[in-house]
Parts: C-alpha cells; structure tokens; sequence
C-alpha cells in the first residue's frame, strides 16, 4: 500500500508528534493514500517566502497491519463522528490503537461538523451532508510500533 504525507521538509524518517491542535485521529504521524491530497498539503500549509515543498512517499505491506491494534473506518459512519469528535473536544483523550484509518473530515466538511457540534444538525442529518462530499482518506500512525513498518520510498519536490 502506497501513502504519503506532504510538508515543508523530507521527512525520511517519520516521528510520532503532539499537535499544539486536535486532530482527528490524535497525536501521530498522518498519511494518506492520495497523492493530490498529499500535495494539496504541502502547498497550501506551508506557504513562507522561499521554502521547499515536498510529497514525500512511503510503502506499507498490508499483512503488516495484522500485527497492529488498528481502527478501521471506511467511510462516514456513526462510531467515525464519534471518534473525531472524541479527538477534537477532548484534550485528555488518548486511544490505544497503533493505526487508525478513514476519511478525513477535513476543511471543506468542518462548518458540517461544527453544525453539528452546536447542536443545528442530527448525527444523521451530517452523515446524510457528508455522503455528498468526495472524502479522501487518512491513515494516523499512532505508536512507535506502527512506524516501524512504514517503509520511505523517496520524497518529490512540488
């Protein structure tokens, strides 16, 4: 399984980090396996005069994912909302898995989410809105042990 991660510098080996923010899976290293949502990052997040981009690329063996705790989400769904919402309100939340994998509730669904967050829309009523967006997804390596089978393969200046 091929995933990437863009940013400002070649991250060949990736670190497990704490966001000044809360995210939707939670402290990690975050992937993902479209290349344009990758890129899209990288260019739109790291804008200062003169810097480098870059797409960095990585592999994963699917049968590597059998030895780690992983939370698997494949779309929009009940226990998702829950999950990131969890991640966001709650600083002190801390899961247990090595890996969690799903979509990515990110800027272009977030009035959704604070709708819902602010009690104008049901849970259903946002997964209903959210089955008209095209969601890429996002897989979060977790642990130090997650990390261990995400193989660099090379990283692209964009």
């Amino acid at each position: 399984m091929k995933l990437y991660h863009g940013s400002n510098h070649i991250v060949s080996e990736p670190h497990i980090l704490t966001p000044s923010r809360t995210l939707d899976y939670g402290s990690g290293f975050y992937t993902t396996c479209s290349e344009d949502q990758a890129r899209r990052w990288a260019l739109s997040k790291f804008q200062s005069p003169g810097s480098k981009r870059y797409l960095n690329v990585y592999e994963i063996d699917k049968d590597d994912l059998a030895a780690l705790k992983v939370l698997w989400f494949d779309g929009p769904s009940d226990e998702w909302i829950d999950f990131v919402m969890r991640n966001r309100q709650d600083e002190n939340f801390v899961h247990d898995y090595d890996i969690v994998y799903g979509p990515v509730a990110n800027d272009r669904v977030y009035i959704q989410f604070s709708l819902y967050e602010q009690g104008f829309i049901s849970k259903q009523t946002l997964l209903q809105e959210l089955k008209v967006y095209k969601l890429v997804d996002q897989m979060l390596f977790h642990t130090e042990k997650a990390l261990k089978h995400l193989r660099f393969v090379e990283a692209k200046e964009v």
